[in-house]
């Protein structure tokens, strides 16, 4: 097939003027194009490296290149990693400021409280009071369950005040110095409570943040929470977390308990259990 240029008339061949066509269009650079290519295969790269293991990822695919190290460095990595394994932050308006260190505190996280459904009796649990006829421990009713139905008992206080704590060693749960002291994640705090409907009572907590030498760097005790005679009975929850505190905690000091406020022999004081210490994953920066 021919065509004609429009001027001349002459006739020229498909070739010609497919070559003539584009005139003026720049070529590609062998800058470009070798730009083009590594975006490929960084993103062909890291779609491999998103299904590794993350301990491999740190220990071994980190070493092999200048580009291996810096696509297993990258935040891009770590997002989609923690996305395909459902790690997401509390806060979904919020993005974590180390997508990395989000992705292994969130493996870690976990209630750092032992024994907190009164499972082993009072095993890991200092009793520090222990007034009127003792503390006790007795079955969840299934009418009044909490809403986690796993849990199957609770501790329960008597007419005189009744205190109990536990110490968790933060290093001692795998927590670094420079985590604690660099870092410093968000300890979330929770607690679960209850009254008898017949029979008015009080709940108590204090939680303590507590240096190598135990001296309270942070503190939450709120005013104790009193319930009347004849109340609702439902189950509370207690949430506080420690967000910004200061370098050196090592220890967190949990303290619950309380008391009935009619002075009745027995067990009709407040109830208490599904405790929990959870170390988050780090502080989270505002979009």
């Amino acid at each position: 097939m021919n065509t004609y240029d429009d001027k001349s008339g002459r006739r020229m061949g498909q070739s010609q003027a497919k070559k003539e066509s584009y005139v003026g269009k720049p070529e590609a650079t062998p800058g470009s194009m070798q730009s083009r290519f590594s975006e490929v295969s960084v993103f062909l790269l890291e779609e491999i490296l998103v299904q590794v293991p993350a301990s491999d990822l740190v220990h071994r695919c980190r070493l092999v290149s200048s580009l291996w190290r810096d696509v297993v460095d990258s935040a891009s990595l770590w997002k989609r990693k923690c996305k395909r394994e459902g790690l997401r932050p509390r806060d979904p308006a919020s993005s974590p400021a180390d997508w990395r260190l989000f992705y292994f505190l969130s493996q870690w996280r976990r209630n750092l409280l032992s024994n907190p459904r009164a499972e082993e009796g009072f095993n890991n649990w200092t009793l520090c009071s222990n007034g009127g006829d003792n503390w006790k421990i007795e079955p969840i009713n299934p009418e009044h369950a909490l809403p986690d139905e796993t849990v199957q008992k609770y501790f329960v206080t008597s007419y005189s005040l009744c205190m109990k704590s536990q110490i968790i060693d933060l290093q001692k749960e795998g927590y670094s110095v420079r985590v604690l002291d660099e870092i410093r994640p968000d300890i979330v705090c929770s607690d679960w409570y209850a009254p008898r409907r017949d029979c008015g009572s009080k709940y108590e907590v204090c939680i303590q943040l507590l240096s190598a030498k135990h001296i309270v760097i942070q503190h939450f005790e709120p005013e104790p929470v009193i319930f009347p005679q004849w109340n609702d009975m439902e189950w509370k929850q207690m949430t506080h977390v420690f967000s910004g505190y200061g370098r050196g905690v090592r220890f967190v000091k949990f303290s619950h308990g309380g008391s009935d406020t009619q002075f009745w022999a027995g067990w009709y004081g407040i109830r208490v259990t599904n405790s929990s210490v959870v170390v988050e994953a780090e502080r989270r920066a505002r979009q």
